[in-house]
Parts: C-alpha cells; sequence; structure tokens
C-alpha cells in the first residue's frame, strides 16, 4: 500500500499544531474542581528520555506509514451537516502481514485521549507479536486529537459547542468501525478476522467495541481499562485508596510524611508571606498565587507516580526514597521537596503544570463533563490524602461554567452496560481479555474476576497501568513475560478457533 493512498472522500485541511502550555488556555477549568486523573496509556515524563536499547523489537518508524481517511462526521443523524467529513489519522505497518490469501489477522490499536504518534511507539504489544500472527497493524486516532481535529484547530473545535457535540465516544468507535471495513476492503480481506487492542481509556473503548461491532472484532484486548469505574459501581474513593496503598507498601514512614504535609502547606499558605515562601521552598517556575496550586501538583505527582509504578525504575519506591533519603536536619516539607527532586530530577525550577499535554487536558476535560463522568473522589482519613469526597453538584456546576453542559452520569452503563457486568456479559459476550495490575490504582474499577471461559481476568500483583502494551524488554520481569505469553495465547486460541470455522462453512 503506497503512502499517497487516500480514503475516496479525502478532504485537505490544514492543522494547526494543538497548543503545548497545559492549562492556559480558556477551556482549562477555571473552578477550583479537582480533575479527575488522567487515563493515558502512557506518561509524558516517563518518556522523556526514553531508551531502546533493551527493547526485543525496536521501533522502526520507516515499517509505519501514515494515511488519512475522510472521516463522517456525525455517524447517528442524517441532517446535511452529519455528511460532512474531516480527515482522521492512522497507522499501518504491513512488514509481517501475511497477506489476504491466508486470511491473515489485523491487529487495531485503537487511540484514546492523546496523539497518535506517541502510541504508534510507546506501544509495542502489536509490532511484538506481528509476525507470530503475520498480523497486519493498524493504529487509528481518537477524534478531535493529534491530527484528526475536524475542520481547523483544536482550539476553534473546543470553542464550537455544535461541533464538540460530536466528541464523544459513540462517534469514535463508529470512526474505527468505518476505517476497519475500508481497510479490510482495500486489502481484500474480507476474511481477516480483527482483533481490537487498547489502553485505559482505549481499553474501554477495545470492549464496547467487542460488544457494539461484534461483525467486525473477533475479539477485544482491553489493558487497565475502568470500565466499572461509573455509576458507583466502585467506590468513589477506590482510585486514591489504592495511590496510599502503593505508598504504604513502599514506605510507612513516606506515607505517613506525605499524610502530614497538607496540613503543613495549608498552615505556611495562610500566613503573611506564606505563599512566597512555599514558592522558594519548592523552586516554583511562578509565583504560588494559591496553596492548592502546590497541592494539586504534588497530589497529580503522587497518582502518577502510582499510576505508572513501572519497572526497572519503580516512581512510587524513587518517590519515597528522596523522601526518606532527606537529611536528618530537614523538615516535613523538605522531604516532600526531596521527593520531587527524586522523581523529576534537577531542574531550575519546578513547572506545576508539566504532567499532560494540553491537548489531552482539554479534551480530556470534555470527556468527562460529557459522558465519561468517573466519581473519583477522597472520604476523610481514608488516604494518605485530604478529604475531597466526589460531589455531582459541585461537578455538574463546574462543568456546566466550562462549556455550558451537565455531565451525564448514567449514560455509560445505559449505552454500554456494566451494572450487573458477570450476569449479563456471561450470557451473551465473548473474547475479551481484560488485564490489570493491582499497583494501578484504575484497576480498582477494573475487571478482576473471569466472567466466563472466553471472557477472562488477568492481574498482576505488580502491574501498573497499561505496563503489559509497553514494547517487550531485555529487563522485563519474569511475571510480566509470563502475563505476555497468557495473553498472546488467549488471542491465538480465539483466532484458531475462528479458522476451524471459517474452513468448515466451505
Amino acid at each position: 500500500m503506497a503512502a499517497t493512498m487516500r480514503a475516496p472522500r479525502i478532504q485537505a485541511l490544514w492543522l494547526l499544531p494543538w497548543l503545548l502550555v497545559v492549562f492556559l488556555t480558556k477551556f482549562a477549568s477555571t473552578s477550583p474542581l479537582k480533575t479527575i486523573p488522567k487515563l493515558a496509556v502512557h506518561h509524558r515524563i516517563n518518556l522523556e528520555n526514553p531508551s531502546t536499547s533493551t527493547n526485543l523489537n525496536p521501533y522502526n518508524p520507516e515499517d509505519h506509514k501514515t494515511y488519512y481517511y475522510d472521516q463522517t462526521l456525525d455517524h447517528f443523524n442524517y441532517q446535511p451537516q452529519s455528511y460532512a467529513t474531516f480527515r482522521q489519522r492512522y497507522v499501518v505497518n504491513e512488514k509481517n502481514w501475511g497477506g489476504s490469501s491466508v486470511a491473515a489477522p489485523i491487529f487495531a490499536y485503537l487511540g484514546e485521549e492523546s496523539d497518535l504518534e506517541g502510541d504508534v511507539e510507546a506501544i509495542g504489544f502489536l509490532r511484538d507479536n506481528a509476525a507470530r500472527f503475520n498480523a497486519l497493524q493498524v493504529y487509528i486516532e481518537h477524534r478531535f486529537y493529534g491530527k484528526s481535529v475536524p475542520f481547523g484547530t483544536r482550539e476553534n473545535a473546543m470553542r464550537n459547542a455544535t461541533l464538540r457535540g460530536y466528541f464523544n465516544s459513540a462517534q469514535a468507535l463508529a470512526d474505527y468501525a468505518e476505517v476497519l471495513l475500508y481497510l479490510k476492503k482495500h486489502f481484500s480481506t474480507q476474511n481477516s478476522p480483527v482483533i481490537v487492542l487498547g489502553g485505559s481509556y482505549g481499553g474501554m473503548l477495545a470492549t464496547w467495541f467487542r460488544l457494539k461491532y461484534s461483525h467486525i472484532a473477533l475479539g477485544a484486548f482491553a489493558s487497565s481499562a475502568p470500565v466499572l469505574y461509573f455509576d458507583h459501581i466502585t467506590p468513589s474513593n477506590a482510585y486514591y485508596s489504592v495511590v496510599t496503598k502503593d505508598f504504604l507498601d513502599a514506605s510507612r514512614s513516606c506515607h505517613n510524611t506525605i499524610k502530614r504535609s497538607w496540613g503543613d502547606i495549608d498552615r505556611a499558605a495562610a500566613t503573611s508571606n506564606g505563599l512566597s515562601w512555599l514558592s522558594k521552598k519548592f523552586n516554583t517556575c511562578n509565583p504560588l498565587k494559591d496553596g492548592s496550586e502546590l497541592k494539586d501538583y504534588l497530589d497529580t505527582l503522587y497518582c502518577t507516580a502510582a499510576q505508572y509504578d513501572r519497572p526497572p525504575r519503580y516512581p512510587v519506591t524513587v518517590v519515597c526514597d528522596g523522601i526518606d533519603g532527606a537529611s536528618q536536619n530537614s523538615d516535613n516539607l523538605d522531604r516532600i521537596f526531596a521527593g520531587i527532586v527524586a522523581f523529576r530530577g534537577y531542574k531550575s525550577c519546578y513547572n506545576l503544570s508539566e504532567f499532560f499535554p494540553s491537548e489531552t487536558l482539554q479534551g480530556w476535560r470534555w470527556q468527562t463533563c460529557s459522558e465519561i463522568v468517573l466519581p473519583v473522589g477522597r472520604g476523610d482519613q481514608d488516604t494518605m490524602f485530604q478529604a475531597d469526597p466526589f460531589d455531582m453538584k459541585t461537578y455538574s456546576d463546574s462543568c456546566k461554567q466550562d462549556f455550558g453542559v451537565t455531565p451525564r452520569p448514567h449514560w455509560i452503563t445505559t449505552y454500554y452496560g456494566g451494572l450487573n457486568i458477570r450476569e449479563v456479559l456471561k450470557r451473551f459476550g465473548s473474547n475479551i481479555i481484560f488485564s490489570n495490575g493491582l499497583h494501578d490504582p484504575y484497576s480498582s474499577g477494573g475487571v478482576l474476576e473471569n466472567i466466563s471461559n472466553s471472557i477472562v481476568a488477568l492481574v498482576t500483583q505488580q502491574g501498573s497501568h497499561c505496563l503489559d502494551l509497553m514494547p517487550a524488554s531485555q529487563n522485563d520481569p519474569e511475571w510480566l513475560v509470563r502475563q505476555k505469553n497468557e495473553e498472546v495465547e488467549i488471542i491465538h486460541n480465539w483466532i484458531l478457533q475462528y479458522y476451524q470455522d471459517l474452513f468448515q462453512s466451505y
């Protein structure tokens, strides 16, 4: 397939680069409401200095060709404006594909709330296993992210309330269906089985795609997908309870220092010169305007360390080693700052808005204010954080202020299910892998027990967020190697059974 291939309805749209400054646009929340922890597959900070020297199958950009599909704006309406199209980016790797003559499978990675470029490099599971399956690799970008923004810039798209209404998971799933059916037609491979894969929010999408588009996808591999963190199926404080447990397991003294630090920050911020003193103590790039800025930064740092607590670095241990290893004459906040330095390294100053790209923050803020309502909160004294219970009214008021809409907290379970998932899916669902690592705070909202013989839960005690999607490395611990092998074997059995059924039909 030549790199100049285009879908039949391609438009020429000029897309400006997305804004790189986090939370400096008018679409960032201006309310005091704390943002929901991000569901990104990989984390930007963890990839600042990526080492591919130990990867068993390093990423080769020459193997991956980028194309654009002229995608339908609105799949569920027939008004004239619904037929408008926009360019949706996808990437294909044909290196190991066995071809249509043998109905070789298609592995399709469903993009989540981020630019596709980072995913193609960071997600190693497809290219690590493509040769074994002779599989065609496909990566599809989620609408409104990266270069798949309808009609111009992300800033304009997010400002337009009508256009923004097309930014939802159901439209994204229909996008993936159109692209996959187009590719099967283009490659003349109608009999090739499709396995959809995704991590985090993308893992939710993979699960929902298998349930909604079972005529297209033979199976789904959903890594770290908190499909049960909706409609209060999972306790609100579950996410922060796991973060707390991760730190407590690493070091009780570290946990206790963090728990005491919130009050120390509040007391310092309340003094006449306290914010200036805190700014100097934590070497912030910009003067603090409120103590909550520093607390939100630390909250995100600890959650990030826990969520992406991956070998060989294990960020939770790094943070705690920094806190516990501070000099004996250090006060509590000196120790907290030592944890920041251990995790982030020595810097001329520390940017309190450094953790996620602005496009992820903008897009995810909209998605969680419309349909992806994750009721994450904290009770009093049940985590190492200050109490911050989830309050739907406060949440709704914040979303109404930012976007002029009220969230729909019951829509996900209405449209995709989740309530009584075991009883429901064992009757009509099949061929889904739910993988979760218990160091991942979002595992608390994941499927942790087998539902049937073909809807299986693979759980690892030491695993973290989407770790099994990362490239295979010479340094992978034995338990991770076993987990990946088990996932591959399950997918192999799905495809083998498919071929047996296919041949019997001829």
